[in-house]
C-alpha cells in the first residue's frame, strides 16, 4: 500500500546527528550534591582514589517482567564531550556555598573522561532487575560527577523503549504503530526523546518532523478536525481540478465526487443527506493536495445517528472513487472517537462492499487508522473484539508512560580502591551487591534465555554444557543447577582511554535488536497479565561474598534485661563497646523508645 504523507529523512542528516550531541547534555546537567561531594573528596585528598559504580534498576516497569535498555549512545556522547567550560567554572564559583579554594576549580577545568571505563549491556537488549546496565570504573571524583547525567540519559530512554515494546507486543507484528505524542510530551526534549525511543521500541513512525530529520525516522501524518470544519460548503472549495494521471487532462473533483455519492449511498446504506457538504469539500481539497497519499479523518460530524462516521465514510468513499477514476488510489481513513472496534468493523464492511460492487480488490484493503487516547489495555481489549484496525496512532499514554512515570535506575558504589562496598538496609531489595561483577545470560537448548547470572569478575565464566549453581542473592533455600546450551557475556567494554571502543549500531540496528532480543524470552515472560518472573541469580562464590561482607558490616544486637527494662543494644561489629543506639521498654508496655549515641 502506498504511504500517506510519508517522508523519510535523508541518511546524511542521520550521519550528521550521530556525530553531534545534545547541547543540553553537559557536566552541569547534574545535581548540586555531585559538585559538593567532588569538592569534599578533593579537600580530603582523594583525587587518586578509584571507584566502581553499578547502574541498575530494582523492578521492571509496567508490572511486566522485562525492560529494554536504551540511552547508551547518548551516554557515550556525553563522555566524549565531558569538559567544564570557563562559564561553567565561573558559575560554580558563584553557586557553591562558602569560599572554595581556587585550586579546586583549576582541577575541575582539567577534568575529562579519559581515565573512565564503561562496561555496558548492548543498547536494545532486554535487561532485568539487579543486573548492571552499566559498570562505571575510574577516578572516584569523576565517576561520581557522572552519576546524575548518566541516570537521566538512561532512565527515560529505557522506560520509553520498554513502553513502546509492550505496545508492539500487544498490537502484534502486522499492525502499524505511529507515535503522535509531541504535543503531550514533557517539553521539546522529552518529545524528541519519546519519538526516538518509541521507534527503537518498535513503532513504525512519528508525527514529529524534527525527530524525523534528526534520527532518520519515517514521518507520518493526516489532518486535524480543524481542517474539516474550516470548510462550510462547496463555495469554500477554491481549487476543484486535478490532473488525470493517465491522460494528463484536468478533471473536476467536485463534480466527480458528488456524482459518486448517490450510487455509493445505495451500496453502503448511508443516505446522501446524512453527509456534510462542508466535509466533502474539505476531503476533496485534501485529495487534490495529496492524491497519492489521501487518508481522511472521518468522524468530525455525527449526523442523524448514534453511529459516528456515516457522513465521513460516505464522503471519503466518494472522493476515493473519484480519485480512482483519475488513476490514483486512496490510502484510508482515521477514526478519532467512538467505539473503535465497532466502527472499524463497519468501515471494513463498507470497503468490502464497494470493492465487490466495482471489482476493486484494493479498496477492501484500505487502511483503517485509529487514535483517541489509546493505551496498551485499549489495544488488548480491541484484539478481543476482533477489530479491523490496521494502524494505531498513540500519543499521551505512550510518551508520558502514564502507567509508570519513572524506571528508577540507581547508581551505587560497589568498590573503592579495590575494596568492596555494600549498602545495607532493612529493605532487602535495597541491599547492594558489592564488588566488581560480570553478568552472563544462560540459554537452554530451545534458544530461550533461562537465567541471568552475576558473578565476581575474578571468577571463571560459566561454560557451555557445564553445570553451574545459580543462587538467589538473599534467600538461601532458592538455588538451582543450570547446564547452559549457550552462554552470553552481557557487559562489554564500550568506553576506555577517552574513546568509544566498538562501532556503534545505527538506530535501525538497535531497533532490530530489540525485537530479536525479545524473541529470546519465553512468551510467558512477555504476557500482559501475570507474567512469569525471569530469574536473576548469583554464583555460589558471589553469594558467600555478599553474605560475609554483610555480616562484617551489619550492627549486632545485644538483648539484655535490667530490672523492669528490656534493652536492645546495637553494637558495631568492628568495635567491642561502640554502642550506636539503645532501644528499651517496660516489661508491661508494648511501646519501645530509642536513645541514640
Amino acid at each position: 500500500m502506498e504511504p500517506f504523507i510519508d517522508t523519510v529523512a535523508c541518511s546524511q542528516c542521520s550521519v550528521i546527528y550521530q556525530n553531534t550531541r545534545n547541547g543540553i547534555v553537559q557536566p552541569l546537567l547534574t545535581d548540586l550534591y555531585q559538585i559538593t561531594m567532588a569538592y569534599a573528596y578533593w579537600k580530603s585528598g582523594r583525587v587518586k582514589d578509584c571507584a566502581v559504580f553499578d547502574m541498575f534498576f530494582r523492578r521492571n516497569p509496567f508490572d511486566g517482567e522485562f525492560t529494554i535498555f536504551a540511552g547508551l549512545e547518548e551516554c557515550l556522547k556525553f563522555l566524549q564531550n565531558f569538559r567544564y567550560s570557563d562559564s561553567d567554572i565561573e558559575y560554580l564559583k558563584m553557586t557553591l556555598p562558602g569560599n572554595k579554594e581556587e585550586e579546586f576549580f583549576t582541577y575541575l577545568k582539567q577534568l575529562n573522561a579519559n581515565d573512565v571505563k564503561i562496561y555496558a549491556i548492548d543498547e536494545g537488549c532486554v535487561a532485568f532487575p539487579r543486573v548492571p546496565l552499566m559498570r562505571v570504573e575510574g577516578p572516584l571524583i569523576i565517576v561520581q560527577l557522572l552519576e546524575t547525567t548518566l541516570l537521566t540519559l538512561v532512565n527515560y530512554a529505557s522506560l520509553m523503549s520498554t513502553n513502546a515494546a509492550r505496545y508492539r507486543i500487544a498490537a502484534g507484528a502486522n499492525i502499524q504503530l505511529l507515535e503522535f505524542g509531541l504535543r503531550r510530551a514533557q517539553g521539546p526534549d522529552g518529545g524528541l526523546s519519546a519519538s526516538k525511543y518509541a521507534y527503537i521500541g518498535g513503532f513504525d513512525g512519528t508525527s514529529n518532523v524534527l525527530a524525523g530529520k534528526m534520527f532518520n525516522i519515517p514521518v507520518r501524518g493526516t489532518h486535524a478536525h480543524a481542517y474539516i470544519t474550516s470548510f462550510s460548503d462547496f463555495k469554500d472549495l477554491k481549487t476543484k481540478k486535478l490532473k488525470d494521471s493517465n491522460t494528463g487532462e484536468e478533471r473536476d473533483m467536485l463534480e466527480l465526487s458528488t456524482k459518486w455519492r448517490e450510487p455509493l449511498s445505495e451500496v453502503i446504506d448511508i443516505m446522501p443527506d446524512e453527509a456534510s457538504d462542508g466535509e466533502l469539500a474539505a476531503l476533496i481539497s485534501f485529495a487534490i493536495a495529496f492524491p497519492h497519499g489521501f487518508i481522511a479523518l472521518v468522524d468530525t460530524y455525527d449526523v442523524k445517528s448514534v453511529i459516528t462516521c456515516r457522513s465521513g465514510l460516505l464522503n471519503f468513499c466518494a472522493v476515493a472513487m473519484a480519485l480512482n477514476e483519475l488513476g490514483y488510489r486512496a490510502v484510508g481513513i482515521r477514526i478519532d472517537s467512538g467505539d473503535l472496534a465497532y466502527l472499524s468493523n463497519k468501515a471494513r464492511e463498507v470497503f468490502i462492499k464497494i470493492a465487490d460492487k466495482y471489482s476493486l480488490p484494493w479498496f477492501a484493503k484500505l487502511r483503517i487508522m485509529a487514535s483517541n487516547d489509546i493505551n496498551e489495555d485499549t489495544i488488548l481489549s480491541l484484539n478481543d473484539q476482533n477489530h479491523k484496525i490496521d494502524c494505531f496512532a498513540i500519543g499521551t499514554h505512550l510518551v508520558t508512560c502514564q502507567r509508570q512515570p519513572a524506571l528508577g535506575c540507581v547508581y551505587k558504589l560497589v568498590e573503592i580502591n579495590g575494596m568492596p562496598r555494600i549498602k545495607l538496609s532493612q529493605d532487602v531489595a535495597k541491599v547492594t551487591m558489592p564488588g566488581k561483577k560480570d553478568a552472563y545470560r544462560l540459554y537452554g537448548a530451545d534458544g530461550h534465555a533461562l537465567i541471568d547470572l552475576l558473578q565476581r569478575s575474578v571468577e571463571t565464566p560459566p561454560q557451555i554444557g557445564i553445570r553451574v549453581l545459580c543462587r538467589h542473592p538473599f534467600q538461601e533455600s532458592k538455588r538451582a543447577y543450570v547446564i547452559p546450551a549457550k552462554v552470553e557475556s552481557l557487559l562489554k567494554l564500550y568506553w576506555s582511554d577517552g574513546a568509544v571502543q566498538v562501532k556503534l549500531p545505527s538506530l535501525d540496528e538497535v531497533r532490530n535488536r530489540v525485537q530479536s532480543s525479545l524473541q529470546t524470552l519465553r512468551q510467558d515472560h512477555k504476557r500482559n497479565l501475570n507474567p512469569t518472573p525471569y530469574k536473576v541469580a548469583v554464583s555460589d562464590d558471589l553469594y558467600n561474598f555478599i553474605h560475609d561482607l554483610w555480616l562484617e558490616n551489619a550492627p549486632i544486637e545485644i538483648l539484655i534485661e535490667v530490672n523492669k527494662f528490656q534493652l536492645v543494644y546495637i553494637l558495631h561489629p568492628a568495635a567491642e563497646h561502640d554502642f550506636k543506639a539503645v532501644f528499651y521498654h517496660f516489661e508491661d508496655s508494648e511501646e519501645w523508645k530509642c536513645k541514640l549515641f
